[in-house]
């Protein structure tokens, strides 16, 4: 997927939409130019625009200041992009023309983001409604097929290491070789990392880069700062490309930590391509079971907020020392 390409196709699109409801006139001057811009939002979060993609207007030449019937052109190119990054256009759904009980459906919109009450045009749906939809969808498969940004992980002083899987499409068709670490990763983890830590992190992309970029810093510097509050002494964080959750068995049978969290990218969707899970588990080793390990999911802007998922995350570890125990068996401890 080009990023970039769909980007520009889909605001040539509003604007074509937008520009067929208003009636045909000559140009206003550049003063009293209506504002054409195209409003940018996060659609992960129901959080009114903030942002603003505002087309750059040429000024005309002297040439053209003579000739009024001639049309400033806007310049629709790459010039305004925030880094090769693309944020979320405003292509809200239709809504029902007449329903007949409109104060249940705004009820009901309020309780979920699900694409309900759109309407539709003969058998198929409108036109806003499908760009929406198929909007969503490239941003959940760029999501899936993307890189975490090395900026990131640079700034946040993550060494990489990958698992047994090298290609995107091996990695989505076979999930256990994710779960295991190359032979490479473990020499390198072992001369890197230090050895049996209270706490280990560690990060994947998972099946999102996009959650990693956008939240994994905000989680990791308030979970470390909630883990220095509490006096809890770290490892050496580093990322996993291409990993699964199950990966965390083979750091814990190399470091030996008490308890390792996993920030890892969860399987995006229609709603959410951003959505980032911590995986946490006690003393992990190689046939640890999944009712042993346990998830805090849903963190990004329309979900759990990234600094208080961090911060969430660290009385949890206490929680899991107290007890010596994680998943279903803290549950039953604690009870």
């Amino acid at each position: 997927m080009n990023p970039e390409l769909i980007e520009k196709v889909t605001k040539l699109i509003v604007e074509k939409l937008q520009s067929g409801l208003e009636p045909e006139s000559k140009p206003a001057p550049a003063k009293e130019r209506p504002d054409t811009s195209v409003k940018f939002w996060d659609h992960t979060s129901n959080s009114k625009p903030q942002n603003t993609y505002q087309p750059a207007i040429t000024e005309p030449s002297e040439k053209e200041k003579d000739n009024v019937e001639l049309i400033p052109l806007g310049d629709y190119g790459i010039k305004n992009q925030k880094n090769d990054s693309i944020d979320s256009v405003v292509l809200t759904s239709s809504r029902l023309d007449n329903p007949s009980n409109p104060e249940e459906l705004e009820e009901l919109l309020t309780k979920t983001p699900a694409r309900i009450g759109v309407g539709r045009a003969g058998l198929r749906p409108k036109t806003d409604t499908w760009l929406k939809f198929r909007f969503d969808h490239a941003a959940a498969v760029d999501a899936v097929y993307g890189d975490v940004k090395e900026e990131l992980l640079n700034r946040l002083g993550l060494f990489k290491v990958n698992t047994r899987v090298l290609d995107k499409e091996v990695y989505i068709r076979r999930p256990d070789y994710g779960r295991k670490l190359s032979d490479e990763a473990k020499q390198t983890i072992s001369e890197k990392c230090r050895k049996a830590p209270t706490v280990q992190i560690i990060v994947s992309d998972g099946l999102s880069s996009s959650s990693v970029d956008e939240n994994v810093e905000d989680v990791y510097l308030s979970l470390q700062q909630s883990l220095q509050s509490l006096g809890l002494d770290l490892g050496t964080p580093f990322f996993i490309e291409k990993g699964r959750v199950a990966v965390m068995d083979d750091v814990g049978e190399l470091l030996q930590p008490k308890v390792v969290v996993l920030l890892i990218g969860e399987r995006p969707g229609l709603v959410s391509a951003e959505s980032l899970s911590a995986y946490l588990c006690y003393r992990p080793r190689i046939g640890t079971i999944e009712a042993d390990r346990m998830v805090i999911s849903n963190i990004h802007k329309g979900g759990i907020p990234p600094v208080e998922a961090g911060a969430y995350i660290g009385s949890v570890i206490q929680k899991i020392l107290k007890y010596e125990a994680s998943g279903v068996s803290l549950v039953q401890k604690e009870s």
